[in-house]
């Protein structure tokens, strides 16, 4: 006799795996903001950029 399937596992698993994906998604978005803004600074001369020293 076959197993009752577990639609309810099923579909936790697939919501987990979602907000795992969005999650990564969400990070390299944020991470890409955050180098564009850091270039638009540097482009626009108003910080060093990070690897360079300040000079102290």
């Amino acid at each position: 006799m076959p197993r009752k399937p577990n639609y309810e596992f099923e579909r936790r698993e697939r919501d987990r795996l979602k907000a795992v994906k969005n999650a990564e998604k969400a990070a390299e978005k944020a991470k890409a903001k955050e180098e564009a803004r850091e270039r638009a600074a540097v482009e626009r001369g108003d910080a060093p950029p990070k690897d360079e020293p300040t000079g102290t």
